[in-house]
């Protein structure tokens, strides 16, 4: 079989692998979309720690069941469309003794720490499947990178009583977004895109700030009477947004933090004692997260048309990765068919 691989960092190559056979808990899908994350551009470029090279990338997938191993209950039939949650866990440490698998220390990511989906056949447990008879392929496989934004949305406890600020209009972004507005929040959306922000709003941000053109400070303290949000969800990565997040929550208000910032982040702390802040990580998504964004997607309550940016067949893989490298501000989602 196919499989596409990032060799080493600026580079991509086809290679030949062997059909993967499933065990008894398993089954082997025939990927047929798969949509690339911002972790699969931080390997082309040679910025995820947690990657070896070379890598096939990958873990926003849709595939139909192909084969089955023994003990996969009926219900998993060949021939269903499916996604998948792409992490696993350990059952052993403090996170999974807990019940937060999401965050296993030692989980491993589909495309990350281990072997993704950009291939043609890839064996998952069972127990990873979700479906939807009411989901395209294309709306399947776009599932795992709006939970991401979900999830962000639960560590925060965000409830139609809360101000939500969310920091950059990316594809977890704009999930964090439409997870908030679900919950029946108010949600202002900043970025330095307006494109991106006015996508913001189709994904359910009530207003909307360009912080390069004006004071996201004024703006914020004009839309909250001086108060500032009441959380504030961190989806850019940078030393500024990180320290912006503290900076215009409001007293005992909460701040989640999903990207990982490129650099050393300096504080002042006293804002953390002074505001009493919930200071929060959100480490990618509880199954609860998945079949609430199936929901959504269900009701066709978001933009999906316009959060996918440009589908192309697998053999463009390399150059759409290219593309994104080049000019990032030109995409949201590229999801690639096979």
């Amino acid at each position: 079989m196919k499989a596409f691989v990032i060799t080493q960092p600026g580079h991509t190559a086809f290679v030949e692998k062997e059909k993967p056979v499933p065990a008894a808990d398993e089954v082997r899908l025939r990927v047929r979309v798969a949509g690339f994350c911002g972790s699969d551009l931080n390997t082309f470029r040679g910025l995820n720690p947690l990657v070896q090279y070379p890598r096939t990338p990958g873990h926003e997938l849709a595939g139909v069941i192909e084969t089955r191993g023994r003990n996969v209950p009926e219900e998993w039939k060949i021939g269903l469309e499916v996604t998948l949650s792409p992490y696993t866990h350990c059952g052993q440490c403090s996170a999974c003794r807990q019940g937060r698998f999401h965050c296993c220390r030692n989980n491993q990511t589909l495309g990350v720490q281990r072997e993704g989906g950009f291939t043609e056949f890839i064996v998952v447990p069972w127990q990873k499947l979700f479906r939807s008879p009411k989901l395209s392929l294309a709306e399947l496989a776009l599932v795992e990178p709006l939970t991401v934004g979900f999830h962000a949305a639960e560590r925060g406890r965000v409830s139609a009583r809360d101000t939500v600020l969310v920091l950059g209009c990316g594809a977890i972004g704009l999930g964090a977004i439409a997870g908030a507005a679900r919950r029946g929040a108010r949600v202002v959306a900043a970025d330095i895109d307006d494109a991106k922000l006015q996508l913001a709003k189709k994904c359910g941000a009530g207003e909307i700030v360009n912080s390069q053109k004006s004071s996201l400070h004024d703006a914020l303290q004009k839309l909250t009477g001086g108060e500032g949000p009441d959380v504030a969800i961190e989806a850019v990565g940078l030393p500024q947004t990180f320290r912006a997040a503290v900076d215009e929550v409001c007293f005992a208000g909460r701040v989640v933090y999903i990207g990982y910032a490129k650099k050393p982040v300096e504080y002042e702390t006293k804002l953390f004692v002074q505001k009493e802040l919930d200071i929060l990580g959100s480490r990618n998504a509880a199954p609860a997260d998945f079949r609430a964004v199936i929901e959504m997607l269900e009701a066709k309550k978001f933009p999906v048309n316009d959060v996918i940016t440009r589908t192309v067949p697998f053999a463009e893989a390399g150059a759409a990765l290219q593309a994104w490298n080049d000019a990032p501000q030109r995409f949201t989602k590229i999801q690639v068919t096979l």
